[in-house]
């Protein structure tokens, strides 16, 4: 797969650069004007699964427990388990895995999920997607080094790596031998004609190749549905979806809209489109150091989110206020449900001020 990787981007990367070879002899005033060299080297910054575009650096498994601990743990669980919101990180893979470099448990119609790391074969592409994706509500925040770290305490988790190891731009290559799925992926078909791919040299569709429009199969409809009598038997998933990506729950208050029928209007519980209202004066500072220490990754001001609206935490523990910078610093699990929240290293005063603020009824 890596190969045809590079050779795909190769072809990108000629049909790119003749793109813009044709777009500097065509000017058109008032569009606009050519990116500069460091306009494009700052959106340059994938990473190849031979390492190529990869930065110098390197970090240490501790380093990186430390920053999972404080920025992803929250989402994806102390040891890459994961929670009720995203899909497990770690787990599945064992050392005979690692060895051969093919992960036996996807080949089991009888295991209960897929991780990250039993399906991902090349080392790089977790390498780049923390680099440019996390944490996903402050993407490319990482600095090079704490990608390195976190990526060392992932592959420790999954005994990739020792826990003392110390990841780098140097020894990547060699890491990437050790990947359990390294030997996953296969160009060795008919896909790929090209010897250069690893395969058959036969195409899958050989001249001179005649359309079959006869005997066909009925084309199945495939659809599902939520019975009546469940559909909102867990309250209206509109309100318990993230407001960041492209998906919404359906609004489950409202009965199910058949196909090509109208949308039916907006509950008065579903999220508002509408701009809000500027903060009071006072509340600015309160809200800004709440999006400087990373809170709303879990919690919205006045909804559900990965953890309970601050609204929602100010009724239950109104005028609380050292009780909630206590929670704040130590973090903790089972009251508001399954999903924990991990430690806050953030300073005694500015836990003081959050609580104080949530206490008093988290107001925008």
């Amino acid at each position: 797969m890596s190969s045809f990787r590079n050779v795909f981007l190769s072809a990108a990367l000629l049909v790119a650069a003749t793109s813009a070879f044709a777009q500097t002899d065509v000017k058109y005033p008032g569009a606009g004007r050519d990116a500069t060299a460091k306009e494009v080297a700052a959106w340059d910054i994938d990473v190849r699964p031979d390492f190529k575009g990869l930065p110098p650096g390197s970090g240490t498994v501790a380093k990186g427990q430390d920053i999972w601990e404080a920025k992803c743990a929250n989402c994806h669980g102390i040891f890459g388990e994961s929670n009720e919101v995203f899909s497990p990180l770690i787990g599945g893979t064992t050392a005979e895995d690692i060895k051969v470099g093919r992960v036996a448990n996807l080949s089991r119609s009888d295991y209960p999920g897929r991780t990250t790391i039993m399906k991902v074969p090349t080392l790089s592409t977790l390498w780049d997607y923390i680099n440019r994706a996390m944490p996903w509500n402050n993407p490319k925040t990482l600095k090079v080094d704490e990608v390195y770290s976190v990526t060392a305490f992932l592959l420790s988790l999954a005994n990739v790596v020792p826990d003392d190891f110390t990841l780098s731009d140097k020894n990547i290559a060699e890491v990437q031998k050790r990947m359990p799925n390294r030997n996953g992926m296969s160009t060795a078909h008919g896909m790929w004609p090209g010897k250069e791919f690893g395969g058959t040299g036969k195409p899958d569709v050989m001249p001179p190749a005649v359309l079959c429009m006869k005997d066909c199969v009925t084309e199945p409809k495939v659809a599902s549905l939520l019975p009546d009598f469940a559909r909102n038997a867990h309250g209206n998933l509109l309100e318990q979806n993230r407001i960041i990506g492209p998906q919404r729950g359906a609004d489950t208050t409202q009965p199910e809209r058949k196909a090509g029928s109208p949308m039916p209007p907006p509950t008065a519980a579903a999220p508002s489109t509408a701009k809000t209202a500027e903060p009071a004066s006072g509340n600015k500072a309160v809200l800004a150091l709440v999006q400087k220490h990373s809170c709303t990754a879990c919690h919205a001001i006045d909804k559900k989110l990965v953890g309970p609206g601050f609204q929602e935490i100010a009724k239950k523990h109104a005028g609380k206020t050292d009780y909630l910078a206590g929670k704040i610093k130590a973090g903790g699990a089972g009251v508001w449900g399954a999903i924990p929240m991990p430690a806050q290293a953030l300073s005694e005063a500015d836990a003081k001020v959050i609580a104080a603020w949530i206490a008093q009824g988290a107001a925008k």
